[in-house]
């Protein structure tokens, strides 16, 4: 494969490409500079009604999807077209926009959408499959997160943006959050009469003195939002 693909481990085959056949990802997707295939779990299910999970040994609330049934999925994709495995959890690492950026980098990804109360630890462990958690929540299954994950990634593959000096200058880019943005109009009055206008230094064609605004922008928005971002920020710049 030439193209950044992906595999998609999932009961909800249908529920993809999604939003990501619209938009920027939609059109790369129309010129083949990323592709994907679904295997549905569900058809390595057993019995009459394809059970692919079952209780938790221990006891406690809802199924877990088996090992065996993982297995049996997964081992569908030959070996050498698997690529990196990762599993959608909200116990794995976070998603940060460094990993995005290596992750846009494999040729090949396949990921795992759990459901249920999740996976038998078991097949995770047996096949080295790494966990991601896009945020400090639980969604009912990883195809949302499988989603986020691959249009930050698509967005960085070359030939999806129009300009290709876009990402340096977003949030996370440079351990900061993005500054503020304006457009036309310069003034502008809202609907409860309130008139808004545009900081004076970006109309000043000064462009030393905008990118050092622009930069102190981000710092404040940085040290007010994100004070873990700002801390580490703070190391680095020593």
């Amino acid at each position: 494969m030439s193209n950044w693909h992906v595999n998609l481990l999932t009961l909800f085959p249908d529920m993809f490409p999604g939003s990501l056949g619209q938009s920027l990802s939609g059109r790369a997707l129309e010129k083949d500079l990323w592709s994907y295939s679904c295997v549905d779990i569900r058809d390595f299910g057993t019995g009459t009604h394809k059970n692919v999970d079952d209780t938790p040994f221990g006891g406690g609330a809802g199924m877990v999807m088996r090992a065996d049934i993982i297995e049996a999925a997964l081992l569908s994709i030959p070996k050498p077209q698997q690529g990196r495995i990762i599993y959608m959890s909200p116990r794995g690492k976070p998603l940060t926009q460094d990993l995005v950026q290596e992750l846009s980098t494999q040729q090949t990804l396949t990921i795992l959408c759990g459901r249920y109360e999740g996976v038998d630890q078991r097949g995770l462990d047996a096949h080295e499959i790494e966990e991601i958690s896009i945020g400090d929540y639980v969604l009912s299954g990883g195809e949302p997160a499988a989603m986020i994950l691959m249009d930050a990634c698509i967005r960085l593959l070359d030939g999806v943006m129009g300009n290709n000096a876009t990402p340096d200058d977003e949030s996370f880019s440079n351990g900061l959050l993005e500054y503020p943005h304006y457009t036309r109009p310069a003034d502008w009055t809202d609907n409860a009469g309130t008139r808004h206008t545009i900081p004076d230094i970006l109309t000043s064609g000064h462009h030393k003195n905008i990118k050092e605004w622009r930069l102190k922008q981000s710092e404040s928005l940085t040290q007010q939002r994100r004070p873990d971002l700002w801390e580490c920020y703070q190391k680095s710049k020593k």
